[in-house]
């Protein structure tokens, strides 16, 4: 197997990521999604997405009381898992990631971070490939896959809460870029000698600088993680801006439109774009099911009002993936903007709004009580030949639907 040459293609630059959700093309239709489904892993370098660091002996501390998840597990032991390559460019075990959010102290959401800690040099094994590692002098760090669009106010959010605390805040957004793989059933078909050790690994006889790193013992060791939201979303990771991530066949290579839309049809919403900063309820954005809070860990930045809402409340609106088609069933393309009202024309009450739009394909918020009426009567206000369907995403509790909530509610 040969080290890929790097792809014009990856490098095309997307017209600004706010317009990737207000400017639909109509290369983005239903029939390109199912192709999604049968084209094998694809990747995208997302641009949306920048990277920053947390390094110093107070990291874990300082964001455990300001995010949604528990930070501690950074610093549990990493576990039995190891590695199925025996190579001296890997890592013997895998290291954490973990997805949370920041929010304000009313419990609306302001930022998501995708948190990683790198492989440790006591993790892997020394420069003669014989003997562990040591880490006895390195300091403790965390990188962060942050939203680029909100980048230098989050660095000065994190550092107006910092004070004392001995922790190092720093842009690296020219440095590392953030990568994903997705679609077909790539988490299934993905072996545990592929996924996500195989990223570390050299490639034939040239130079692959992620595994070079990790074979001289220092703390990088870049390697490819399963999303820590759901399966069905692939594997992402964090890589030196100047590489092409291992496992990227050159004709896979995608523009990050498509993983867009990958996420739109599930229902996940990503970014302070998507997930409206200072105004988004994160339970009303599924952050819960999507991994990024922890009920047990204690206190944080908005805590109260998530906890509240969790055990004492029933959610009523929730994001759905939406469809858009006219009567005679042709697909709708250019018609769907964010912020259009959805309404249930047999009553002419409002259920919710359009969040995202891509083509026929969106997201919006909506009262689960009229998204998933057997009528069908779903209409963007203003356009009544503008059929609107919510689909139920697979990956959904079954508490989460109507009729659940309702039995629940009686009980």
């Amino acid at each position: 197997m040969h080290r890929l040459k790097p792809s014009l293609q990856i490098y095309r630059s997307i017209n600004g990521y706010r317009n990737i959700h207000s400017s639909p093309s109509k290369l983005f239709s239903h029939h390109r999604a199912a192709h999604l489904e049968d084209a094998g892993p694809m990747a995208s370098l997302l641009k949306s997405r920048s990277v920053i660091r947390f390094r110093g002996p107070d990291t874990v501390k300082f964001l455990q009381g300001l995010l949604t998840n528990d930070v501690r597990r950074f610093l549990e032991p990493v576990g039995e898992k190891t590695s199925a390559l025996t190579t001296p460019n890997l890592s013997t075990v895998s290291a954490s990631r973990l997805y949370a959010a920041m929010l304000t102290p009313q419990g609306r959401f302001l930022y998501d971070l995708f948190l990683y800690r790198p492989s440790r040099s006591g993790d892997k094994l020394d420069r003669t490939g014989s003997l562990p590692g040591s880490d006895s002098d390195e300091e403790f760090e965390l990188f962060a896959d942050v939203d680029a669009a909100v980048l230098d106010e989050l660095l000065q959010c994190f550092k107006k809460y910092r004070l004392r605390s001995k922790v190092e805040i720093e842009n690296l957004a020219k440095e590392f870029s953030c990568w994903q793989r997705f679609g077909g059933d790539i988490s299934n078909r993905s072996s545990s000698t592929e996924e996500p050790d195989a990223a570390g690994v050299g490639w034939g006889g040239d130079v692959d600088h992620a595994g070079v790193s990790a074979s001289k013992g220092d703390n990088l060791g870049w390697q490819w993680f399963k999303d820590p939201r759901l399966e069905c979303l692939g594997f992402r990771g964090i890589f030196p801006s100047n590489t092409i991530p291992p496992l990227i066949e050159s004709d896979k290579e995608c523009d990050e439109q498509q993983y867009l839309l990958w996420r739109v049809e599930k229902g996940v919403a990503e970014g302070s774009t998507e997930i409206p900063k200072g105004n988004a309820i994160p339970l009303e954005y599924n952050l819960a099911g999507l991994n990024a809070i922890s009920f047990d860990k204690g206190c944080y930045v908005g805590q109260e009002s998530v906890a509240r809402t969790h055990h004492c409340g029933v959610i009523r609106k929730r994001l759905v993936p939406l469809k858009f088609a006219y009567e005679s069933g042709k697909e709708v393309e250019q018609k769907v903007i964010p912020g259009l009202e959805v309404i249930d024309s047999a009553s002419n009450k409002k259920a919710g709004a359009v969040t995202t739009a891509l083509g026929c394909c969106g997201m919006g918020l909506l009262r689960l009580e009229e998204a998933f009426k057997v009528s069908g009567a779903l209409r963007i206000k203003g356009q009544d030949d503008v059929k609107v369907e919510a689909i139920r995403p697979e990956w959904w509790p079954a508490e989460w639907f109507p009729e659940h909530q309702e039995h629940h509610a009686v009980a």
